[in-house]
């Protein structure tokens, strides 16, 4: 399969460098367009495939179109992309908020996949959504899930409520650890740690955790039980966390996440 990515920022980038890296594609088979002059200079020197900085005859020859610029650039690639749109070829859209309809509608074409990746996409760790149009025969369904795992793990999701629902959990899902991390850090550091210091060691176990997560098959709620003793620093920690009914706001947050990005759906 070819594949064409419209727009080379980081998104875009990460995912030409996944295919190359785990050789899915080849760097024949990969081709960017982007404006950016900046960019292509990056594209060229990381050799991420054949860059061009127009559309042109050439998409013809693609098989996959990934649009991978910014929600709001849309309606300025739409018109440009268009003309050269035919039966064969297969849309994904990594673009938040863009619903399958619009792409359809104004691409002419009903051979969308649309897809919501995360930031850890970037070094292949992250959780990509994906929801595809019936007409998608299933053998290139199976090609893209393999583009998308080569930048961590793929959800095959069946409404466009669930993008939504992964928008809230995974989508924002980083800044979410990030809040917590900093939290920890900043009051590490109060503890009379240096920031490398805290940052190391926060980071240090939220890496160990998750992958203790990974390695067995105990509930959260089974390994909070082992690591908090009764009476112990483990249980007033969580005692306050408890009054303060952390585990409902935080819940509240991705209902507040999800709703948004609904929201933002029918915007």
């Amino acid at each position: 399969m070819n594949v064409l990515i419209i727009g080379g920022g980081n998104m875009g980038r990460s995912f030409a460098e996944s295919f190359l890296n785990a050789k899915v594609l080849t760097h024949k088979q990969l081709t960017v367009i982007e404006k950016d002059h900046a960019q292509i200079q990056e594209l060229n020197r990381m050799k991420l495939g054949q860059v061009y900085n127009d559309y042109g005859d050439f998409i013809l020859e693609k098989d996959i179109i990934i649009l991978a610029t910014k929600p709001q650039d849309a309606y300025a690639v739409y018109p440009k992309l268009k003309p050269f749109i035919t039966d064969k070829h297969i849309v994904l859209t990594i673009m938040a908020g863009v619903q399958i309809a619009d792409v359809e509608n104004n691409l002419a074409t009903k051979k969308v996949i649309r897809c919501m990746p995360n930031l850890p996409c970037q070094i292949g760790m992250g959780v990509t959504g994906f929801m595809v149009s019936e007409s998608i025969p299933q053998r290139d369904a199976d090609f893209v899930r393999k583009l998308l795992e080569t930048t961590g793990a793929s959800i095959q999701l069946y409404n466009e409520d669930q993008l939504n629902a992964i928008t809230a959990v995974s989508g924002s899902g980083p800044a979410y650890v990030f809040y917590f991390m900093d939290a920890m850090i900043q009051k590490t550091m109060e503890f009379g740690f240096t920031h490398t210091e805290a940052s190391k060691i926060v980071e240090q176990t939220f890496l160990g955790t998750v992958e203790l997560y990974k390695v067995n098959n105990l509930s959260c709620k089974e390994w909070i039980d082992k690591v908090a003793s009764k009476g112990g620093t483990t249980e007033a920690a969580l005692k306050e966390f408890n009054q303060k009914n952390i585990s409902d706001n935080i819940q509240r947050g991705l209902d507040a996440a999800r709703e948004r990005s609904r929201e933002l759906n029918k915007g």
